[in-house]
């Protein structure tokens, strides 16, 4: 089972899960208590559809090779990668982006 740790937005770590090959990073999060949104976007968001970009986060180890348009856009800009169209394949670490409603560029 692949462990995905997480830190959050100072880069400590705060957890370390196991989850389910294949699982789709978003849900995964939700599923164990940890939001890629923020206050304002917790319920305004698409869903997990890839077009609001509200569930940015940061790829530290075992980045995979964007696949969605809004994510190779939010890659080659330097945004963070968006969770829901994420697949966890192997052990990662991803960090909770600092972001109002959208993550800041790096």
């Amino acid at each position: 089972m692949p462990k995905l740790t997480i830190r959050d937005k100072e880069g400590v770590i705060v957890d370390k899960l196991e989850v389910k090959p294949q699982s789709n990073l978003r849900l995964a999060m939700l599923e164990h208590g940890y939001s890629p949104y923020t206050k304002w976007t917790q319920n305004l968001n698409c869903g997990g559809n890839g077009i609001c970009a509200t569930c940015g986060i940061w790829i530290l180890e075992s980045e995979p090779v964007p696949t969605h348009w809004h994510d190779k856009a939010a890659k080659r800009f330097g945004y963070p990668r968006l969770s829901c169209q994420i697949t966890i394949e192997s052990d990662m670490t991803i960090q909770l982006a600092e972001k109002w409603i959208w993550g800041k560029q790096k």
